[in-house]
């Protein structure tokens, strides 16, 4: 059996994968001619059921991963695992589907300082 806290990291990355393409997939089917002559409540229902997936495997890395339910996370270093997975997802998906998009230092920078918050999120601050 995998331990709860790489169940909950494999998870949350799966859940942002499909939120990500929730979120922006829109504009990558409107890039490719897809989706150009959608209308917007179309567009908006087709994402709110990518974002069905996303819960799917949101909920279930929450419930896992919280100390509350015997895991190994507070819920403030989930929320802040789960931003970091985030951004690296997002990153991920806009350097290989969005390949137009720079990824630029400032970008990275900021990435760094995210990483710096998980790091911080599991320091002992007793």
């Amino acid at each position: 059996m995998m331990p709860k806290f790489l169940i909950t990291i494999l998870l949350l990355i799966v859940s942002n994968v499909f939120m990500t393409f929730a979120w922006y997939g829109n504009l990558k089917l409107q890039e490719l001619k897809i989706s150009t002559d959608w209308p917007l409540y179309l567009i908006i229902i087709c994402s709110w059921g990518l974002a069905l997936f996303e819960y799917c495997f949101m909920i279930p890395a929450n419930r896992i991963g919280s100390q509350i339910n015997g895991g190994p996370f507070s819920l403030m270093q989930l929320k802040v695992i789960q931003e970091g997975v985030s951004l690296v997802v997002f990153t991920v998906i806009v350097a290989t589907v969005f390949k137009g998009e720079p990824i630029r230092w400032n970008h990275l920078v900021a990435f760094g300082l995210i990483v710096a918050a998980v790091f911080f999120a599991f320091m002992d601050s007793k």
